[in-house]
């Protein structure tokens, strides 16, 4: 009991190292892509990111078969799109705005999911919707001017991220793990060189500059955040890890104000804490009656 209890404080606690480390990279990309272009950074950070699983996932070369390869692909391709729309709307946007936005994805996997299975949200969802669209519209300044292309690229990122969760979720049970993670990260990284090579022809030379980026984001935020994820998640609960990834925005605003001098005006502060606000009252689990209850008055409706 005294060693579950443990894990189960070690796993809290490894989970918001990762939350941190998602949150600095906001921080990283934004400087890096002042150096190199978006799509360039990209297949750097995931070539050396898919080297590195490839390492780790060959003793398991017998568990590789076409469904996983398939299943991987898919997955990159959505884990391509968020990664590629956040990079290219750090260009116009801020590094806090960015983290704020992208974290929406956990208030919108129970309306994709919703969509893909016509099942009804639960009250607490909704009202997370409510608050995060809130925190959207104070970000914006009450003025969707102030809504910049950036936000809006950013935005379609977190509903990219959200159905790679929900694809993930429907996937990992069936195939194996590691060759998953390679899969979608090597996929990344070949969509992200014919990217570079289409749209930033001559401008994608390597700069050495960029490396400690590189090494932050392939090494840390993609191979060791996902790995310690994975495993830790066994000693805790998935709403419970939500809950605790959900705080990825305040360390990615923690972190542009430390590190790139980001002022964090009055409306950005309420409106991330609203949007925080939403994602943690979406993991909110109403007993079954009154669920029932919020249901029947739907249908009613």
């Amino acid at each position: 009991m005294k060693k579950n209890s443990c894990m189960y404080l070690v796993a809290d606690i490894s989970l918001l190292v990762v939350a941190a480390i998602w949150g600095l990279t906001f921080v990283t990309v934004k400087n890096a892509i002042a150096i190199l272009p978006p799509f360039a950074f990209n297949y750097y950070r995931f070539s050396l990111a898919s080297l590195i699983m490839l390492v780790f996932a060959l003793p398991y070369l017998k568990s590789l078969n076409r469904a996983t390869v398939k299943a991987g692909i898919l997955l990159g391709i959505m884990l391509f799109a968020g990664y590629s729309l956040q990079t290219l709307g750090l260009l116009y946007t801020s590094a806090s705005n960015a983290g704020f936005i992208t974290g929406l994805s956990v208030v919108l996997v129970p309306f994709l999911s919703m969509i893909l299975t016509q099942e009804k949200p639960e009250l607490p969802v909704l009202g997370g919707a409510v608050s995060a669209a809130i925190g959207l519209a104070l970000i914006a300044g009450g003025n969707l001017g102030n809504f910049n292309l950036g936000d809006l690229l950013v935005l379609c990122c977190a509903v990219s991220f959200a159905l790679h969760i929900l694809f993930v979720g429907k996937y990992s049970a069936l195939y194996s793990t590691i060759w998953l993670v390679t899969l979608q990260i090597g996929t990344v990284a070949v969509l992200s060189g014919l990217s570079t090579f289409y749209f930033e022809a001559g401008a994608n030379n390597f700069v050495p500059a960029v490396w400690s980026a590189l090494i932050i984001t392939a090494l840390f935020a993609t191979c060791l955040a996902f790995f310690i994820q994975n495993y830790m998640q066994r000693f805790t609960s998935p709403g419970h890890t939500a809950i605790i990834l959900a705080s990825e925005p305040v360390f990615s605003a923690l972190f542009s104000v430390w590190l790139l001098q980001e002022t964090l005006t009055a409306k950005t502060i309420w409106g991330g804490l609203f949007i925080v606000a939403g994602m943690l009252c979406a993991e909110i689990k109403l007993p079954a009656w009154q669920n029932q209850s919020f249901s029947a008055q739907s249908e009613q409706e």
